[in-house]
Formats: C-alpha cells, structure tokens, sequence
C-alpha cells in the first residue's frame, strides 16, 4: 500500500507541474485575444507577435515558475500529511480543492506578467505606428515581426 501511495503522489505532482505549463500557454493565448481584432482595414499597418515566446522570455517568469513550483511541493506535502487517515473520497475531494488553490495561486502569478507582456507590446506598437497587433500562430501571411522588440523592452 505504501509502495502504491508513492506511486500515487508522484503521478499527482506530474500532473500538476504539466496542469501549470498547460495552463500558461492557455492563459497567454486567452489573453492574447484582447489584442486581436478580427478585420483591420486595408490600409492599415499590423504587427506579429510570438505570445508564447514572450512569455517564457519575461524575465519574471522564472522567478513565477519557481515560486509555483514551491506551492505545489507544498501542497504535495500538506497532501501527504492530510490525508493519511482519509478515505479515498475524502481524498480526491482534499486533492481536488489543493488543485484549485494552486491554479488561483499560478493565476496570481500569471496575471501581472501578461498585463507586462501586453503593456510592452502596446509600447512597440505604437512607436511603429501599428493598429493592429496579432500572435505570430494566427497569421498566415504578412504583418511585421516586433517580437524581439518586445522582449528589448522587458529590460
């Protein structure tokens, strides 16, 4: 039973650590439509982005993956010693509500990032006199790359 419960804890953090990259790239993406706008006029001038690429490269997304990752070690550690005497719904129950706790904490931490990211592109666009900013994946043509622009002003 203890050799399953070890087994069980460690597929618990795997799961959480990819729940948090997951919810990155879902979190960036969801974000990033604030910044799309569906039909720009012909006339105007439009931009490309990388979204996903900023986001790992904000200088403040280490320290935020870090500080997550301490969260959910601790929260595997506050599991491990709650749940010793709980049955198996109690548990899933506990486990559930720990997983909730950890995606309003990633969020805390997410969410002042992606208003940076999105401050810095606003900034670039600007300068460049652009209306319109889109992500780098949704386009299939045109538009000017201010990726590395962007991330010179994370600086």
């Amino acid at each position: 039973m203890m050799r399953l419960e070890k087994k069980q804890i460690k597929m618990i953090t795997l799961s959480i650590v990819a729940f948090f990259i997951v919810s990155i790239v879902g979190i960036a993406m969801s974000q990033n439509e604030q910044l799309q706008v569906a039909g720009a006029a012909p006339a105007s001038s439009v931009g490309v982005v990388d979204y996903q690429a900023l986001m790992a490269m904000h200088p403040d997304m280490a320290k935020a993956q870090a500080e997550f990752e301490t969260a959910a070690a601790e929260a595997q550690k506050t599991f491990d010693a709650k749940s010793v005497g709980m049955n198996d719904k109690e548990k899933q129950d506990y486990f559930m509500q720990l997983q909730q706790n950890l995606g309003n904490k990633q969020q805390a931490l997410i969410d002042p990032i992606i208003k940076k990211v999105e401050d810095a592109i606003k900034a670039v666009a600007d300068k460049k006199g652009l209306s319109v900013v889109v992500d780098k994946n949704q386009v299939v043509y045109g538009g000017q790359d201010i990726t590395q622009e962007v991330a010179k002003n994370f600086k």
